[in-house]
């Protein structure tokens, strides 16, 4: 997956970073969860895969609530 390259911000590195990291720790967990058969567990891990997936490719804010400025 293409991921936009943070434009030199420490905190934009980082949050990139993160949201990589949980991504990848969910790919871990929904194979944990095929071996199981737990079929909810398996949806709901592949949302959320597919959420920081689209988050890294700059598709989708982090969060739906505006900060304040």
């Amino acid at each position: 997956m293409q991921t936009h390259p943070s434009q030199g911000r420490p905190e934009t590195a980082r949050k990139e970073q993160n949201i990589a990291y949980i991504r990848q720790m969910l790919g871990e967990l929904g194979t944990v969860a095929r071996n199981e058969n737990a079929d909810m567990l398996c949806y709901l891990i592949e949302m959320a895969y597919l959420e920081a997936g689209d988050i890294l490719a700059g598709s989708r804010p982090v969060s739906l609530v505006k900060e304040p400025r």
